[in-house]
């Protein structure tokens, strides 16, 4: 935006009412004091200095303009005929003001002097200071103190230096979210945008131009997990048993081995598989079934019943884990086709977008034991790939309830979540991976994390704890606003940091109703919803609920649970159906099984 558009080459000393409001009285580093004097009769000057409000103070060829954040009567101040003190933030000044080179810069070059003029700046001087010129400039809303300015952000500092949303519920956040996000798009067509849904919110806020997935749609082999994160998976988030996860340490990387002979060809076959360079988070294909086969042979070997059971608690947690359905996203059919990592990896990261540069990730009905591994696995491998591609596709990782998956207190949640969340907060920058934290609980969040977000949306919060710790995030000099969070009101904010011009309260633009974000599940019953609950109804509910941790599969009429697709993927040596016989069996006879290694497996076709 022009200067000459703005009106503002040649113009006087600004005021509401054209005439000075003031004076300065006291300075104190970035902060002043303003004398006002008591208006003539009929007055209304003292009127519009309120908290927010921002003031201008005439400093040589620079106009300071200053916040204000507090307002008061002082005894100090009356005896030299003031009415009232204002205490002012100084935040920037507008160069050459008054002339068609004005233009505004951060910070303070020329401080005031006692004595110095005070006056309301007027629309003109606004609209300079919160120009954001350049084609990445987004518009999501109005300045609170004139609804005809609006409110810009830099798109491009609000994402290389990472923002967080933060505020209590109810107070418009996740629209101010989804808002944020959709002028993201439109100013960064080349950017991937990835979305934590922690409720089922966001599907419905962004049309066909996001993928939605879930349980129902993804496919997430398990060998993407690296150890920590499978670990987790077949402890059930609980920390592993210290001599299961050793016995886990030793296998899977013989498994990945296995796998890797198995679809080889005949130079592969060779390969020792203690020999073979894989280590257990190398992120390349391997079954259950070879897992189970290698730890049932080693369970053969044992002569230790102790030593034996260890094997036997962990051989039926893997299978036990390996068979319900409500982790299909991660075991079904997880082998078929081969190593699939580059079709998951287009799929979760939109590579291409095809039309959907977005995708939401609607984690409310994954099983709340692996959602922590899950979300870690993701956040691990956007890093990597950014890492790897050398920024080749910029991508932004939202992440909602962020103070879930990285707690301050670090004895709650899953540590390889919060470690893959702050890699990226800390180094993602540098490889076009940037991070956007949602959090109605801001006291709970990693301070580390947060404080690598250089732009904060600060919505109304009215808990101590939580607005102390945004202040302490907080480098702006106008960090005395943060005072008024509780007064906020809906869809209100304060903006700070590198996206911004000025921390500034403003106001985000409302949504279409369509629009706004809503749970899939709340508000879906209708208002007769009571009168329709009978014993039929109770029935289907119980029907869904056991039907979600029930095997379709093995349920068939005719008893057949084969999966023909994955059949030439059978290992040739299957575990023994009888194999846990030998835990009863006298320690001499435990290396002679009663059937051949070659007996038919428990483990169906994946």
């Amino acid at each position: 935006m022009a200067v000459d558009q703005l009106g503002i080459a040649g113009s006087s000393m600004p005021s509401s009412g054209g005439e000075p409001l003031g004076c300065v009285v006291s300075i104190r580093g970035s902060q002043a004091s303003v004398g006002l004097p008591a208006p003539p009769s009929g007055g209304a000057g003292q009127a519009a200095v309120t908290v927010g409000r921002f003031l201008g103070i005439r400093s040589g060829k620079s106009l300071l303009i200053g916040v204000v954040t507090e307002v008061g009567v002082h005894a100090l101040a009356r005896e030299h005929g003031y009415r009232a003190t204002a205490l002012l933030d100084l935040v920037g000044e507008i160069k050459e003001h008054g002339t068609a080179l004005a233009h505004f810069q951060r910070g303070v070059s020329e401080y005031p002097a006692i004595g110095d003029e005070v006056a309301l700046i007027g629309p003109r001087e606004l609209r300079l200071v919160f120009n954001i010129s350049g084609g990445a400039a987004i518009d999501i809303g109005n300045l609170q103190q004139d609804s005809t300015i609006g409110a810009y952000i830099d798109v491009n500092e609000m994402l290389s230096k990472h923002f967080a949303v933060l505020g209590t519920t109810g107070v418009g956040k996740s629209s101010g979210v989804v808002l944020i996000l959709q002028e993201v798009l439109r100013a960064r067509p080349d950017l991937r945008i990835f979305v934590l849904d922690a409720h089922n919110e966001y599907g419905r806020s962004f049309g066909d131009r996001a993928l939605l997935l879930n349980p129902r749609n993804l496919k997430l082999p398990f060998w993407l997990f690296n150890f920590e994160e499978m670990v987790d998976v077949f402890f059930g988030g609980r920390p592993g048993l210290e001599d299961e996860v050793d016995i886990l340490a030793e296998v899977i990387p013989l498994a990945k081995t296995s796998y890797l002979r198995h679809r080889g060809s005949a130079t592969v076959k060779k390969i020792d598989p203690k020999t073979s360079g894989y280590t257990v988070d190398t992120p390349v294909p391997y079954r259950l079934a070879d897992l189970v086969t290698l730890l049932d042979e080693r369970m053969g070997k044992l002569e230790n019943r102790s030593s034996r059971m260890t094997y036997h608690r962990l051989i039926t947690r893997i299978e036990a884990i390996g068979h319900d359905p409500r982790f299909a996203f991660m075991f079904e059919n997880a082998n078929v086709g081969g190593d699939t990592m580059g079709e998951v990896l287009a799929q979760l990261f939109r590579l291409p977008p095809n039309g959907k540069p977005m995708t939401v990730m609607q984690l409310a009905g994954f099983p709340s034991e692996v959602v922590d591994a899950v979300v870690s696995v993701i956040c691990r491998m956007a890093f990597d790939f950014g890492l790897w591609s050398d920024g080749a596709a910029p991508m932004l990782f939202v992440c909602e309830e962020a103070h879930r998956y990285a707690s301050a207190d670090r004895s709650i949640g899953f540590g390889p979540t919060r470690r893959s969340i702050s890699r990226i907060a800390k180094e993602g920058r540098k490889y076009g991976i940037f991070i956007g934290l949602v959090s109605q609980r801001p006291a709970e969040l990693d301070a580390t994390i947060l404080s690598q977000c250089s732009t904060l949306f600060a919505m109304r919060m009215t808990n101590d704890r939580d607005q102390a710790l945004v202040r302490s995030a907080v480098t702006d000099t106008a960090t005395n606003l943060l005072a008024f969070l509780p007064s906020l009101g809906t869809r209100e904010v304060f903006a700070f940091g590198e996206g911004v011009a000025l921390p500034t309260r403003l106001k985000f633009r409302q949504l279409p109703p369509h629009l706004l974000p809503k749970s899939d599940v709340v508000g879906a019953a209708s208002e007769d919803f009571v009168a329709a609950i009978n014993p039929d109804f109770i029935a289907s509910v119980l029907e869904r609920w056991r039907g979600a941790t029930t095997n379709q599969r093995a349920n068939m009429e005719d008893g057949s649970t084969v999966d023909a697709e994955a059949a030439p993927l059978q290992p040739a040596n299957t575990p023994d159906p009888n194999r846990f016989r030998i835990l009863k069996k006298p320690f001499g006879d435990a290396a002679q099984p009663d059937q051949p290694a070659g007996s038919p497996s428990r483990w169906p076709a994946k």
